[in-house]
């Protein structure tokens, strides 16, 4: 969330001495990120966190909230860089979350263990049968065998040793003793230099490597899978394969962003109460949802209606919030309560107001209200979130940096957001080729509408009427860029789009 908001900070004054030193630690963190042993580096996504200085040794459990985020930041910095390194490590996080974090029902799974039983190969004294990283640590002599002549090389890029690699003071318990946890000692160039070989050559050897070692992992036993799929958790989620699909233009992660939503739809949420549960495994939960539930669905709904423009996932984040604003807005003070107050059980309603390892749920509800009071054109929405922001000053005046989404949100309120229009048949090639120009450019403070005379376009005319003027013109798909309905002139070619936007 702290790299969330020091990107807004860039957007707003990229030109500034500020505005470019926050791009400069967000990148450059990013890049350490992506070459440390935090970042599994044949299967990806992250782990936790790291235990040392280093950002070498990891505590091996992979949530699923970490992937969310960090996919969305990796994404928003390809966005601003164009630097295809960023776009791969995006592409890593989500493909690792397709792969092994889905469930057949299409929802994602929590987490995935730190431990797994220790097998042969890298057994040694004092091991206990499960260990701390076994499934993806390595010996030298493991990597020698399975990559043959091209084993030092590898060795040379990721830090292998012979008598493993965990730096002084990281393994306490002598768990990696003898083990190589990979991490990216040098750079493609560095490794192309020292064994004379071409970038483009290092570049393959590299990636059919980590495919060979990758294939041998998978015959390890797995670290136990956390398989409950949280509300809350698959809303970020959501968010992040629905940005993917916007960035990278893939619609398999469209795809994959639907089936989730319509998982949560169809076993988390109950359309006569217009209540979510918490978390499903093998049925419904009895479990009522929280604030955050309900915070995260609906910004994966509305980030999910921005990549498909299908207008049921809008009307669904509709639902939500109403649900969200009865039960647990604070009418008096604003902000939202965490629970209900329906549990008798529960003595004190309690506010979150640290976005930590998760965001706080009137953080990222008070950019929801934002984002709809655009679409909707509602000043009720706009009206809840000043005053749910206006609930935190307290925080964001004493210690700012405890609340970084809420400030995400107070940069939305601050500044004239963009309403862009593409008018034009959803599924012709140069609506796309509109969009695709849309989603070029790193622009967080925006709406993105769709003006293509179906239901969707129906629906958000009953309250935008500026929008009942928006039309393709002489037969071609145009794009209106907008502040406060207050329109440039439409253009239909994605350069002249693309001006607009810088």
């Amino acid at each position: 969330m702290v790299l969330n908001f020091l990107l807004r900070l860039y957007a707003r004054e990229p030109e500034s001495t500020t505005g470019k030193h926050a791009l400069e630690m967000t990148l450059f963190t990013l890049r350490k990120m992506a070459a440390g042993g935090m970042h599994d580096h044949l299967g990806g996504g992250f782990s936790r966190y790291s235990v040392d200085q280093f950002w070498h040794v990891p505590h091996f459990e992979k949530m699923l909230y970490d992937q969310a985020q960090l996919a969305i930041a990796y994404l928003d910095a390809f966005q601003i860089t164009r630097d295809v390194r960023f776009e791969k490590t995006a592409r890593d996080v989500l493909d690792y979350v397709r792969r092994d974090m889905t469930a057949p029902e299409g929802g994602f799974y929590s987490a995935e263990d730190a431990d797994s039983e220790v097998v042969t190969g890298i057994d040694a004294p004092g091991h206990n049968r499960k260990a701390e990283g076994a499934f993806y640590v390595w010996t030298k002599a493991e990597i020698d065998v399975a990559l043959g002549e091209v084993a030092d090389l590898f060795s040379f890029h990721y830090g292998v040793e012979a008598n493993g690699n965990a730096p002084a003071g990281a393994d306490p318990h002598g768990e990696f003793v003898g083990k190589n946890i990979l991490i990216e000692r040098h750079t493609v160039a560095e490794t192309s230099r020292h064994f004379g070989k071409g970038e483009n050559e290092v570049a393959e050897i590299l990636e059919r490597t980590r495919q060979t070692l990758f294939a041998l992992r998978a015959k390890r036993p797995r670290p136990h899978l956390d398989d409950k799929i949280i509300a809350a958790w698959n809303g970020l989620m959501i968010s992040a394969f629905s940005r993917g699909a916007q960035v990278l233009g893939d619609a398999i992660y469209l795809a994959v962003a639907e089936n989730a939503a319509t998982c949560l739809r169809t076993h988390l949420y109950d359309g006569a109460s217009k209540t979510l549960v918490r978390n499903y495994r093998q049925g419904r939960s009895a479990v009522a949802g929280f604030a955050d539930d309900y915070a995260f669905v609906i910004q994966g709904l509305l980030d999910l209606y921005e990549a498909s423009f299908e207008i049921e996932w809008l009307k669904f984040a509709l639902d939500l919030q109403e649900t969200q604003d009865g039960l647990f807005y604070d009418a008096e003070n604003g902000g939202y309560f965490s629970g209900s107050g329906l549990d008798p059980s529960i003595l004190l309603r309690m506010k979150e107001d640290n976005d930590g390892a998760e965001p706080a749920a009137s953080s990222v509800s008070a950019l929801n209200l934002l984002r709809l009071a655009q679409i909707r054109g509602n000043g009720d929405f706009r009206q809840r979130a000043e005053e749910t922001m206006a609930a935190f000053g307290g925080t964001l005046t004493r210690i700012p940096s405890a609340m970084p989404q809420m400030l995400v949100a107070l940069d939305f309120s601050a500044s004239k957001p963009r309403q862009i229009v593409i008018a034009g048949p959803r599924d012709s090639a140069a609506t796309r080729a509109l969009l695709r120009e849309v989603h070029a450019h790193f622009a967080p403070v925006k709406v993105s509408l769709l003006a293509d005379g179906a239901e969707g376009s129906a629906f958000l005319e009953e309250k935008l009427e500026a929008l009942r003027g928006m039309k393709p013109m002489n037969g071609k798909s145009v794009a209106y860029v907008c502040e406060n309905f207050a329109c440039q002139a439409p253009v239909s070619d994605a350069a002249s789009l693309g001006k607009l936007l810088s």
